[in-house]
């Protein structure tokens, strides 16, 4: 609940900060750090944020009412690989299981614009499909870093879940 109110206060900000961000990007960088080929490269507005599609998948109907092991095992691989595609397309930039907030389960950040496109996105989960999962939307501003998550995953992770 504290990441969602978080969230949404910060949603609050974004039509002020998108309006500074574009008035801003011919200005002179201030931060002498700055990477203007990286900002570039991962969408980033003058602030390095960019707007994305926040997913909080919860408890769907028909979870309970899917007991079979082998269909509940397949459901799932069929979850981690559709994730696993998205991802390589740069479409999913962060993806988890929200640990102790039931019936919220997980949270997935897509790349991409509007609510509509990333429906379609999680449209193509099979445990979505089955009804495992249900979900809700929002837009959401965030670091443009976010889409370099995968790539600094991959070099961390021991076991890959397939």
């Amino acid at each position: 609940m504290k990441i969602f109110t978080l969230l949404m206060t910060t949603l609050l900000f974004i039509p002020t900060l998108n309006t500074f961000a574009s008035e801003d990007q011919n200005k002179s960088p201030t931060n002498p750090n700055y990477n203007a080929a990286l900002a570039k490269k991962l969408g980033a507005d003058a602030y390095g944020m960019k707007p994305y599609v926040l997913v909080i998948l919860k408890t769907g109907l028909n979870d309970k009412k899917i007991t079979d092991e082998k269909e509940r095992s397949k459901l799932f691989r069929g979850h981690f690989a559709n994730m696993s595609r998205l991802t390589k397309e740069s479409k999913l930039v962060l993806a988890g299981p929200l640990m102790e907030d039931k019936p919220k389960r997980g949270l997935l950040i897509f790349n991409v614009k509007t609510i509509e496109e990333a429906e379609t996105l999680v449209k193509t989960d099979p445990a979505v499909k089955a009804g495992v999962f249900d979900y809700e939307m929002t837009k959401y501003y965030g670091s443009a870093a976010l889409m370099q998550i995968a790539e600094i995953h991959n070099s961390l992770q021991l076991e890959k879940i397939e």
